[in-house]
């Protein structure tokens, strides 16, 4: 029983290296993890655009790389992606936690971008997040606290969080795309008091933010499949040098547009697969490097 226990340890870790690389760094006496993931035509004298990718509540890295499938996406645009590990497989949003006194979760990603700037080449004007759910609810705080480093984040079922706004100083603009299914029932479209902004105003604070209330609002429709019931509506204002974008899944659960649908014992709801949403994410950044 040992030895084939140790077999199928030593499989699953060959499993991982040949998706990426998991890896620790220290932060403030504490080993926090993460997963590196290099596109396969990675070249190390060319400078890389960054991703992360942080995972939900309750989950790991490594599920949120596979779940996700941002690693396809990487290959495609050749960009590096991380995968933070939070401790005890959560982030510090806010609520469930202290904002000033739980994790430090803000010291950690500060020092795992600099740990990578300083071993890889790095685009300095192409630093993204994305996230999950409690990872999508942290991108909005690094946009908050870290401005000067990301150019955008991109949050699927996470909008803002109260704290995050209360808290909120910086006049630096960072583009934002919201992300949320309209059937989500476990995190609110309409918000939850004491806890999180709805979609829309998610939407209508960051276009605050960057100054862009002034702008004009487009709107439009991906349905062009039509693989199931769900609609994909999109709502975004761009101008001066910010986006803000908020991709509605009509009928949509609490899950990655595009990706497999999977059920563990929560109401997920339903995952559109209308749209890539990885490539809509991508294509956003783009967009928006500062």
């Amino acid at each position: 029983m040992k030895n084939s226990l140790l077999l199928i340890a030593a499989l699953c870790f060959s499993l991982l290296s040949s998706f990426g690389q998991a890896r620790n760094i220290n932060v403030s006496g504490l080993k926090r993890k993460y997963v590196l993931y290099l596109p396969k035509d990675y070249q190390a004298a060319r400078p890389h655009a960054l991703v992360f990718n942080f995972h939900g509540g309750g989950m790991t890295a490594v599920e949120q790389m596979f779940y996700t499938r941002m690693n396809q996406t990487a290959d495609q645009h050749r960009f590096i992606v991380v995968y933070p590990a939070g401790l005890k497989n959560d982030w510090n949003v806010g609520f469930d936690m202290s904002y000033l006194h739980g994790s430090d979760d803000i010291g950690f990603i500060k020092s795992l971008l600099d740990s990578l700037k300083k071993e890889f080449q790095i685009d300095k004007h192409a630093v993204f997040a994305t996230g999950l759910s409690r990872g999508g609810f942290f991108c909005h705080r690094l946009a908050a606290e870290m401005p000067a480093d990301f150019a955008a984040i991109a949050s699927v079922g996470g909008p803002l969080p109260d704290s995050v706004r209360y808290y909120h100083r910086s006049a630096m603009k960072v583009s934002v795309m919201q992300v949320l299914g309209n059937a989500d029932q476990v995190v609110n479209y309409d918000g939850k008091s004491g806890a999180y902004a709805s979609a829309e105003a998610t939407f209508n604070y960051w276009s605050m933010k960057n100054n862009l209330v002034r702008n004009n609002i487009k709107t439009r429709e991906l349905n062009r499949h039509k693989k199931d019931e769900t609609v994909v509506q999109i709502k975004e204002v761009k101008g001066d040098g910010a986006g803000v974008s908020l991709v509605t899944v009509r009928n949509g659960g609490h899950t990655w547009p595009g990706s497999d649908p999977f059920n563990i014992g929560y109401p997920l709801g339903k995952t559109s697969q209308d749209i890539d949403i990885n490539e809509l994410i991508w294509q956003f950044f783009l967009e928006n490097k500062k």
